[in-house]
């Protein structure tokens, strides 16, 4: 370090001994199947989802969920966007509210009914089985396959989000989006380093620019069709201007000063059900209120002002 001053670690076990952020795996990685082979099938009424509207992780899917038309099929509660020292909580209040499965305070318990010995960060999503009383899987990736096709005799078996002829493809560009952007944020927004976070910022921009250049030549990250792949770009980018800017320092450029990225999150925004999704009081007060190494104050900024309804001329 070289004497230079080196800031408190919002997580420190995530944190590595040059400053930066590297995430935790997931714990639970079991899987619902359609024909039960995995000891979990599908089925009606079986499943809950635990979110948070604020986590871009938990983001994703919600809107899968939507889109799928899964509502009636696969619960879902919301926590509260404010997590203390004791992690995600089931408060009353704006958009959240108890926990209506298992009763439970927070959702560490959740955790600890499954493993005793869990000593991590607990996060969201989760997806809880009712039947066996444990958690299926905390991966939102996974969870997202799940929601795409293993409920299908009961979803819009129509919408494919990860279509067999494009996979290879998807797989790739979600690998580079993941690493850069969606990961990328919290590495320049949790670095305890200059140099860690410089090194963040560097990739994460150059990779925006390299999807603005991609989505100048087509409607989406495929083509002419939404994949899983949008949507999991599309859960950083709406948080972009109004928290990862200012809060995470990403501010060499908004994501409304790109020429295609910004056209392209109205697009998606304005699918049907899409923006019904996204809550700006929960994402920033998520943001601001709980992560006091970086705003130790708590204040939640008003702005900015995002007109995510303005065309996207992108039919």
């Amino acid at each position: 370090m070289s004497g230079r001053r080196r800031a408190r670690a919002q997580f420190g076990a995530e944190t590595d001994d040059d400053g930066r952020f590297v995430r935790q795996d997931s714990r639970f990685r079991d899987v619902v199947t359609a024909d039960g082979s995995s000891g979990f099938p599908a089925e009606p009424g079986r499943y809950h989802l635990y979110v948070s509207l604020a986590c871009p992780w938990a983001h994703r899917t919600i809107i899968v969920r939507r889109l799928k038309g899964l509502e009636d099929v696969i619960s879902m509660s919301v926590v509260d966007p404010v997590r203390d020292e004791r992690g995600w909580a089931f408060r009353e209040g704006r958009g959240h509210g108890a926990d209506p499965v298992n009763g439970f305070d927070f959702l560490s318990e959740a955790y600890l009914a499954c493993d005793p010995s869990f000593s991590g960060r607990v996060t969201v999503p989760v997806l809880w089985d009712r039947q066996t009383g444990r958690i299926v899987n905390n991966e939102s990736a996974e969870i997202l396959r799940m929601l795409n096709a293993e409920f299908d005799a009961w979803g819009d078996a129509g919408l494919d989000l990860y279509p067999e002829d494009l996979r290879e493809e998807i797989d790739a560009v979600n690998d580079g989006v993941y690493r850069d952007v969606n990961n990328g944020v919290y590495r320049a927004g949790f670095a305890t380093t200059q140099e860690a976070y410089g090194e963040a910022f560097d990739v994460l921009f150059a990779a925006l620019e390299g999807l603005d250049r991609r989505l100048s030549r087509r409607r989406y990250l495929l083509g002419e069709r939404i994949t899983e792949a949008d949507w999991r770009l599309f859960t950083t980018l709406i948080r972009f201007d109004a928290v990862y800017v200012g809060h995470f320092k990403c501010n060499l450029r908004r994501i409304s000063d790109h020429a295609a990225l910004w056209p392209y999150l109205r697009d998606l925004y304005q699918v049907p059900g899409v923006a019904e999704t996204v809550d700006f009081d929960h994402i920033k007060r998520h943001y601001y209120v709980t992560h006091d190494s970086i705003n130790p104050t708590g204040i939640v900024p008003k702005g900015p002002a995002l007109d995510l309804l303005q065309p996207h001329g992108r039919a």
